[in-house]
């Protein structure tokens, strides 16, 4: 008999090896990617020049290698069930377009405006606030089924979730952006908008389900787990890589202006705890199941940057302070949501315990 363990064990033990290590290998994938951006910005002008509508379309590749497992989970039959969870759906809804828009442009009000103002560059602080906005107003679509699969969430909500965001977007995104920075006409670049649906969601959740109904019928559910098994370390070594690829096509200018783009920063931090975490505590309180509440927090957090730099882009000029606030936003992006998994990953006993208890408290028999 065979001293070797099965493919599948072996593949999960040197996951949680990689898995364990995440933080150091995100940090050193910042520091080779601003390396070598800075070192080689032909190769990766290049590669950045290689886009539809503002959509890169090696990082769009990558993505899809980075949420096909999370979508290869989804039986479409079990859809219906998403209603279930129903507290989940509303408590992302209202952070997503209640709070997220509204905390941002204060925060950089706040910050940009005021506390930082003596360190930026005095004609460009408006334009760095409405990037900000612009950064905030648009929830996530693709990278959160990453954050969702990295956090055990409940795959069939988190493509709802992200389905019905994609919907209110189409209508609310412009009348949203254009409150906020007292604009009466906002030029939305619908072609980013669509194509990133598309590209994102469309197509690669075609694919996942192609190529689920394959594997169930060639060997059934443990085909199926043999291959999430082999898929997963695929979908980690695409992140690190889109991370490289983030930092390095910002590498030059990372090193010509880094007090500018570490104060933007700041900002986009508190604001992806706070909103991450509000939406973690909301759903406690309504006894949401955690692998509901770990994607919300994460959705309610993460932005659609393609978006946002080319409404940036649109608005303002390639030039200005809003599209190098939405690029601050890429470059945070994935590190900081990384942590926000980690956070709602090793809390996940604490907030049994409250939800538990928010249960009992709602129950009519109590």
């Amino acid at each position: 008999m065979s001293s070797h363990p099965p493919a599948g064990k072996a593949t999960a033990s040197a996951m949680n090896v990689f898995e364990r290590y995440l933080t150091l290998w995100v940090a050193l994938c910042i520091v080779v990617g601003v390396a070598l951006g800075h070192f080689f910005p032909g190769v990766f002008q290049r590669i950045g020049a290689v886009e539809v509508a503002q959509v890169n379309l090696p990082v769009a590749v990558l993505i899809w290698l980075m949420i096909i497992p999370m979508l290869v989970k989804i039986d479409f039959g079990a859809l219906a069930q998403v209603q279930e969870h129903w507290r989940g759906v509303g408590v992302t809804l209202f952070i997503n377009w209640a709070v997220k828009p509204f905390s941002m442009a204060f925060l950089g009000w706040l910050f940009i405006g005021h506390l930082f103002a003596p360190y930026l560059p005095a004609d460009q602080i408006n334009s760095y606030i409405a990037g900000l906005i612009i950064l905030a107003a648009a929830p996530c679509t693709a990278m959160v089924f990453v954050w969702s699969n990295l956090s055990d969430g409940e795959p069939h909500f988190t493509l709802s979730q992200v389905a019905v965001n994609d919907i209110i977007m189409i209508f609310a995104f412009a009348p949203v952006v254009g409150l906020l920075l007292g604009l009466s006409a906002i030029t939305v670049p619908w072609e980013t908008l669509f194509l990133s649906v598309a590209l994102y969601i469309i197509v690669p959740v075609i694919i996942a389900q192609l190529l689920r109904k394959r594997l169930l019928a060639s060997g059934g559910d443990e085909a199926l787990q043999r291959a999430l098994a082999y898929l997963q370390p695929a979908s980690l070594i695409a992140l690190l890589t889109t991370l490289v690829l983030l930092f390095g096509f910002q590498g030059r200018q990372i090193i010509a202006q880094p007090l500018v783009i570490a104060l933007l920063a700041v900002p986009i931090l508190i604001q992806v705890y706070f909103n991450s975490g509000l939406a973690y505590l909301l759903n406690r309180q309504f006894g949401v199941a955690h692998c509901v509440a770990a994607p919300s927090a994460l959705i309610g957090a993460s932005n659609f940057f393609e978006l946002a730099v080319a409404t940036a882009i649109v608005l303002f000029g390639f030039e200005s302070g809003a599209a190098l606030a939405t690029v601050v936003g890429v470059l945070v992006e994935v590190p900081v949501m990384l942590s926000v998994v980690k956070i709602v990953n090793s809390s996940k006993d604490w907030y049994e315990r409250g939800r538990a208890a928010a249960d009992t408290a709602q129950s009519p028999d109590s």
